[in-house]
């Protein structure tokens, strides 16, 4: 049923409990610790106990790595080049998304995306076509799995093979990883064999689930980023990083009486449930075209979702089959991940390709109860992204069992790994002294004792820990 406006004005003056708490916005968050928000002090009266934001300065790296606050530590998990699976065969390049699962005997499986796009002969560390295990032999990408030991020993092995360009996900609530293609290559094009587009799911548990992959076409097929699935309602929500024109967010509903669960979703048929795009209103039953268009921490849309006509997009990509006005568009939409009852959703900037305002990232929050989406994080544009302490380019998320996000930096120069609270401060956890790469795969382990994260290029796997400690919500 379409919001109305009387409906979504009701909706938003409980949603907007988060408008109270943040204020109205009179700059944009970008520097560690700044604040997006015009309240008096970020530790005023009745706040000189709650504990200093984040962990202090990043301490640089002797071995030219990865900058730390003090008492942290890291060590290499997977280096593409390096390290080898259990085939014997290098790890792959270009790590990308990530998500951290239960082992046995105390073991933590990391399942990890290979941003591979186009034919193998184009990488020299593209993930091995490892029998039973291959969508199209012609295609570099797909994901493997690192299984890490208490011990500090590491195996790792192919979880999928033949897909291209790997780049963000979901994990599941049933234990599996959602693996989203960020491509349209239909067969024939860059040496593909096979249609390409779609998201697949990988097992970290049995090995044999694996086996004969079957994209999710139900899904759709455009280019993928994450994935998150609502654990009580069965929706799964996609984000698409696209342009010309920018991407959109989508909602996939199951069939009536479908039951997720372990090897469901690839015994779907093709056309099961109904994609849908969604559409924002703002709180006065106005059209919003594209995400650019908020300018403050706590604006709260209500979110219409519109049937996609043709999921599978054979002539006509699915965020061109809409009119303006039909739908709410954003640029780079990325990262996703579930939390405290909805979907936090990253757009990592705007610029000229965007009708609204510039920026350098937004993370908002999605209520599926409430059919509401509001700014949480605003990142102000970096005017000078080589120099090291604003942030830029937000990319794959966490909720971090600390309290607010960690987030992995794709911006412009200096990159980060940072942190943001429930009220859109930022404090840094680490800088990539290597290269200029982005980070990606951020993800803590299920008992939060350790974060992991990627440098995609060359592709590292690192493993940090150290003091964590709960972070003040303001």
């Amino acid at each position: 049923m379409p919001l109305n406006r009387r409906e979504f004005a009701k909706q938003s003056a409980v949603a907007g409990a988060g408008l109270a708490l943040t204020g109205v916005v009179g700059a944009l968050a970008t520097a560690p610790e700044a604040l997006a928000s015009d309240e008096p002090e970020a530790y005023g009266a009745g706040h000189r106990h709650e504990p200093a934001l984040g962990y202090g300065p990043l301490v640089a790296d002797p071995d030219g790595m990865l900058a730390l606050p003090e008492g942290f530590s890291y060590r290499v998990i997977t280096h593409s080049g390096e390290t080898r699976l259990e085939s014997g065969e290098f790890t792959p390049s270009n790590h990308d998304g990530t998500a951290a699962f239960d082992g046995p005997r105390g073991t933590t499986y990391l399942v990890n995306n290979h941003e591979l796009k186009g034919p193998r002969a184009s990488w020299p560390h593209p993930v091995p076509l490892a029998e039973g295990l291959v969508y199209d032999p012609a295609a570099a990408g797909g994901c493997t799995v690192v299984e890490v030991h208490r011990d500090g020993t590491v195996a790792e092995w192919v979880g999928l093979a033949g897909t291209s360009t790997n780049c963000a996900g979901g994990r599941t609530a049933w234990g599996t990883w959602l693996t989203g293609e960020e491509t349209e290559d239909l067969a024939g094009k860059n040496g593909m064999t096979k249609d390409h587009g779609y998201i697949f799911e990988v097992d970290p548990h049995d090995r044999r689930a694996n086996l004969a992959p079957k994209p999710v076409k139900a899904f759709g097929r455009y280019a993928h980023e994450a994935v998150v699935v609502d654990p009580k309602r069965g929706h799964a929500y996609l984000t698409e990083d696209a342009s010309g024109p920018n991407g959109l967010l989508y909602r996939w509903v199951p069939p009536q009486d479908f039951e997720h669960g372990r090897g469901r979703l690839r015994a779907l048929a093709d056309d099961a449930g109904a994609l849908q795009a969604f559409k924002c209103i703002d709180s006065s039953g106005r059209f919003v075209d594209d995400l650019s268009r908020a300018t403050r921490i706590g604006t709260v849309y209500g979110v219409d979702w519109i049937d996609v006509p043709d999921r599978d997009a054979r002539t006509t990509s699915v965020r061109k089959q809409f009119t303006d006005g039909q739908v709410t568009r954003a640029r780079k939409l990325e990262g996703m991940w579930w939390g405290d009852g909805g979907a936090y959703i990253v757009s990592s900037y705007a610029r000229e390709e965007s009708p609204g305002a510039a920026h350098d990232g937004q993370i908002w929050f999605y209520d599926p109860k409430r059919r509401t989406l509001t700014l949480k994080v605003l990142l102000g544009v970096n005017a000078t992204p080589d120099e090291d302490g604003a942030f830029d380019g937000p990319d794959n998320i966490t909720v971090s069992p600390y309290g607010g996000l960690v987030i992995a930096e794709d911006g412009e120069g200096v990159q980060h790994l940072f942190g943001a609270t429930d009220s859109g401060r930022t404090y840094p956890i680490a800088r990539n002294d290597l290269n200029d790469s982005e980070f990606t795969g951020v993800t803590f382990s299920p008992d939060g004792d350790t974060l992991f994260a990627n440098i995609q290029t060359p592709g590292i796997m690192v493993a940090i820990t150290g003091p964590w400690r709960r972070q003040p919500r303001r």
